[in-house]
């Protein structure tokens, strides 16, 4: 770090200036090794590296979420993969898509606002050309979509659009809601031009083609929940509460399991010959005493000292205290 002149210095300095004495090439300079980092202050970075992250994890489960979806509609083997995580204005993303496309907005509660979900022309009409049993690896020309284009389409979409809800359950419980479609992005109006936006590209891959989806999440949809999308809250929510509920669902399962319980009063060794020979009315002497504990087992494996007894017409064992197999280990 530099020094830090002080008052007097400054005011010797400027009189060496003022006077000829020195020049300002002979002022020192700063280091020329120090790094300028650009930043552009009409679009501000938002999202935080974490944030990226967290919503690439998110968005790579969704993408092997939706390869089962779509290798079920079409009966074919279809992979999807994130290709990239990034920071965008909304300007931008419009002008990135083609004119016509399947524009999808869709709310997902409890985020704020609209999300986009982009579906490409080369994508919807691979896809439609399985579905309506061809073989999807023609030739297809950009064209006006119809009605019917339009209807298969939203059915396709909207079983896309509900599986956020697996691929996000581990963040949030999110409900996706379709709220309309457009085929010309222009049109849409639902962002400023300058606002932030979250672009996940998916590539998706039908056979010997390579088509594209794109999820727009604004900034301004995730705003109130951005403290959840840091990975080291992600771990802590699943260690807390996730695990939480798995013991729940573990104690609640084992709770319908029979288990044998037996308690042993007491033991003794006898051989063979004297087995026998045993009749009614023999008596064995065993090696406890009438008011010692007994040994209840679960399962063969001794759980806890008992006293014996009556509970009405019924035997039964009084429990005395528990046995921690653990601390006796390590003691």
């Amino acid at each position: 770090m530099a020094d830090v002149l002080s008052q007097s210095e400054i005011d010797s300095l400027l009189s060496a200036l003022s006077s000829g004495e020195i020049t300002p090439d002979e002022m020192p300079k700063e280091e020329e090794n120090q790094k300028v980092k650009p930043y552009d202050f009409r679009s501000p970075q938002k999202f935080s590296k974490d944030h990226i992250r967290t919503l690439e994890l998110i968005h790579d489960n969704y993408a092997r979420i939706i390869s089962n979806y779509l290798t079920a509609q079409i009966r074919a083997n279809v992979k999807v993969k994130v290709e990239s995580v990034q920071q965008i204005t909304y300007e931008e993303f419009i002008h990135s898509i083609p004119n016509p496309t399947i524009l999808t907005i869709f709310k997902m509660a409890p985020l704020d606002g609209s999300i986009l979900f982009e579906t490409n022309p080369q994508f919807i009409y691979e896809i439609m050309d399985v579905l309506l049993g061809g073989s999807g690896h023609g030739k297809f020309k950009l064209r006006e979509f119809t009605d019917i284009d339009k209807n298969i389409t939203k059915h396709i979409t909207q079983g896309l659009i509900s599986n956020l809800k697996l691929a996000w359950e581990d963040i949030l419980e999110v409900h996706p809601e379709i709220e309309g479609m457009e085929t010309n992005p222009a049109l849409n109006q639902t962002l400023a031009p300058n606002e932030p936006v979250a672009l996940i590209t998916f590539s998706v891959e039908m056979g010997k083609s390579n088509t594209f989806i794109n999820i727009c999440i604004p900034y301004l949809s995730i705003e109130k929940t951005l403290d959840k999308l840091v990975v080291q809250y992600w771990f802590q929510q699943t260690d807390e509460e996730v695990l939480d509920k798995s013991r729940h669902k573990l104690r609640d399962r084992l709770n319908v399991v029979d288990a044998e319980v037996s308690a042993v009063i007491g033991s003794t060794n006898i051989t063979v010959e004297e087995f026998l020979k045993l009749s009614i009315g023999d008596v064995l002497v065993l090696d406890e005493k009438t008011n010692s504990a007994s040994k209840v087992m679960v399962e063969d494996e001794l759980y806890c000292l008992g006293k014996p007894g009556l509970i009405g017409e019924n035997m039964g064992v009084q429990v005395l205290d528990i046995i921690d197999k653990d601390v006796e280990n390590y003691e």
